[in-house]
């Protein structure tokens, strides 16, 4: 038996250590408070391309954060201020060169700070640890103008299975507009994108637990961006819905649409659309994934060489 043996090197593991102290001293100069929420809790998120863990006990089921975003949230409604974790996070999905089901996750929200205060944070976060300085910023739109030549805030549908079969090859006969706009930036834009960038303003299909607002073409778009880097999605970046009517309504879409593709039905969680109701500051969040980072910094190519044991060899 050889599968006892870590995956990661101990050098790579010192560099861990080395980034997880970087991390917490960023924060700990800019007077962000680090937190700890549970990682076993009763909720769990309903989006239909995340799924959970789920634990049995005598008192019912609990479920593995797929990331502590909703505790976080309930932090601050109750007053917290700006505050940040460092977590393990889980999803059920196929281990992969860029995944593991068990995976640590950096969090943080900033009450007061619209989307594009929050990317120049992540931006200097990233100058810190990687040295990497004046990432360039897209929006979607002009990704997609630039690389595809339409709109994708306006195409109609017809229109954008035309194109995404003019480009790919598909077999799939029940794809929404969502699934091809997700197969075109992966498979037609993002390998033509700078190794370091960021894109912003999403279609509204993707809000997820971002707000939507008009942009400077006056269409609606949900205020979300994500950071790439080195070929890897990075970081995930909310201005965060407020409105506890509003996410009521896009949990009660996310399970509608988890029943009609036979996915595991998730309870509603109560205490977030609770504390949303009772007051969440006007904030943004981000969402980043130390593995990558660390396989950013290492130069490796594979998760597996920046964890001490992947689930396959836990």
């Amino acid at each position: 038996m050889t599968d006892w043996k870590p995956g990661a090197s101990t050098e790579a593991l010192r560099q861990r250590s080395e980034l997880l102290s970087a991390i917490r001293n960023f924060f700990k100069q800019r007077e962000v408070l680090e937190v700890e929420t549970p990682l076993l809790c009763h909720g769990t998120t309903t989006d239909v391309f995340i799924q959970s863990f789920e634990v049995a006990n005598a008192s019912g089921k609990r479920f593995l954060q797929t990331s502590p975003e909703y505790a976080m949230k309930r932090l601050l409604a109750a007053g917290s201020g700006p505050i940040f974790q460092v977590c393990k996070s889980f999803r059920q999905s196929e281990s992969s060169r860029l995944h593991n089901p068990e995976f640590t996750m950096l969090e943080w929200y900033r009450p007061d700070f619209t989307m594009f205060d929050l990317m120049e944070e992540v931006e200097s976060l990233m100058s810190v640890v990687t040295k990497e300085r004046d990432i360039p910023r897209f929006s979607y739109r002009e990704l997609f103008l630039n690389h595809l030549q339409f709109d994708p805030h306006v195409i109609s549908s017809a229109d954008l299975q035309a194109v995404a079969e003019k480009q790919m090859d598909l077999c799939g006969k029940d794809f929404s507009d969502t699934d091809y706009l997700q197969l075109l930036m992966d498979k037609c834009i993002e390998p033509r994108m700078p190794s370091s960038c960021f894109v912003y303003d999403y279609p509204v299909a993707q809000a997820a637990l971002a707000k939507i607002e008009s942009d400077e073409q006056n269409q609606q778009v949900a205020r979300r961006f994500e950071l790439y880097a080195g070929g890897m999605e990075l970081a995930n970046g909310y201005f965060e819905l407020t409105d506890a009517d509003q996410q009521r309504a896009r949990i009660e879409k996310d399970l509608l649409e988890r029943k009609r593709l036979g996915l595991a039905n998730y309870p509603m969680d109560e205490k977030l659309l609770a504390a949303l109701g009772s007051g969440l500051p006007a904030c943004s969040g981000v969402a980043l994934g130390v593995d990558r980072l660390l396989m950013l910094i290492t130069g490796n190519s594979s998760i597996e060489e920046v964890l001490a044991f992947t689930t396959d060899r836990a």
